[in-house]
């Protein structure tokens, strides 16, 4: 019967020597995930380079994905503490902003106003704030809150119209 799925297998410090991919591939493996949030650009040559010498031992074509983070992007802190968005909110990140309150916070990287535009969508809070880019002007995203939450150092975003 022909397999109709593939195997991905994340590798990390305790699966990246040659008898763990050894028997990742011999159970079936076809990619195998690096994380580039942690480690270093070494390690993961390091590996990547194991896992091709094991797949040819193994006479087998074996990917290899490179799962790199989005840019994270640090907003400002609150005046008082955290804070709640509510679906439908509006809400400004301000790069001139020094403390944030219910409708506005600083971001940390001021080239943000020029890498989106409206219709992006920015992630707080590690994806689960959402909100919707409505317009830039000057030193100001003027954004809605699509889905709602508590406050966060962090903010990715993404910048073409409608992603998440």
């Amino acid at each position: 019967m022909i397999r109709r799925t593939k195997i991905v297998a994340t590798l990390g410090p305790a699966s990246s020597d040659a008898s763990v991919i050894d028997r990742l591939i011999e159970a079936g493996v076809d990619v195998v995930r690096l994380n580039f949030s942690h480690g270093t650009a070494e390690n993961h040559v390091r590996v990547a380079a194991l896992v091709r010498e094991r797949a040819r031992a193994h006479g087998r074509a074996i990917g290899v994905l490179a799962d790199l983070q989005g840019p994270k992007i640090r907003i400002g802190r609150f005046a008082g503490g955290k804070i709640h968005l509510n679906e439908g909110d509006p809400f400004v990140l301000d790069i001139h902003c020094r403390e944030g309150d219910q409708t506005r916070v600083g971001v940390t990287y001021p080239e943000l106003v020029n890498d989106v535009e409206r219709g992006a969508t920015l992630l707080l809070n590690d994806g689960m704030i959402v909100l919707w880019v409505e317009r830039v002007e000057g030193p100001e995203i003027h954004t809605r809150v699509v889905q709602g939450g508590g406050s966060s150092p962090t903010a990715r975003g993404s910048t073409g119209p409608g992603e998440a």
